[in-house]
């Protein structure tokens, strides 16, 4: 039977300060490592989300950068995906504040069969297993950070089998 998963949602006008939200993601990617397969996000039309406060200027360089480099060349109902090597603190940390200004930024489990976090713009929803949110939980406890009350109330649901989806 599979593990239940808990929706947790994640828009930055759910925080005070758009930098809580980077730093739970990152807090994720550095508990979730093992498990994840890729990171990736569409690289096309970035955009500072309003609700950015402090990391402005460091964001907006952060997509001059990309928007600098060569176009990336697109297919025909296709996404353009930049991929993000998590285990580079660098990257990581560019991936976290460039999610949630990119149309969609993704972080795959191993074998691409779970989405564990997706963001468009400013809005973000992660998908956990029971135990992957407990050591999310325990990790985000540890560093003395507070988890939003939403998340502590959602509730756990136990995934339908793939032919009952439809």
């Amino acid at each position: 039977m599979p593990e239940p998963v808990t929706t947790l949602h994640a828009e930055l006008s759910l925080f005070g300060r758009a930098e809580e939200a980077f730093a739970l993601l990152e807090t994720f990617l550095e508990v979730a490592r093992p498990r994840i397969g890729s990171a990736v996000l569409d690289p096309v039309l970035l955009a500072l989300p309003d609700e950015m406060t402090d990391d402005r200027a460091v964001v907006q360089s952060l997509i001059d950068a990309v928007d600098n480099e060569p176009p990336p060349k697109r297919r025909l109902l296709t996404t353009t995906e930049r991929a993000y090597d998590l285990d580079d603190e660098q990257a990581r940390w560019d991936f976290t504040r460039l999610a949630y200004c990119s149309p969609l930024a993704t972080v795959w489990s191993e074998g691409s069969r779970t989405t564990y976090f997706e963001a468009s713009r400013a809005s973000a929803t992660y998908w956990l297993p029971d135990s992957l949110k407990a050591q999310y939980f325990d990790a985000i406890t540890a560093k003395g950070w507070a988890i939003p009350a939403d998340w502590l109330s959602a509730v756990a649901k136990t995934p339908k089998p793939w032919w009952r989806r439809f």
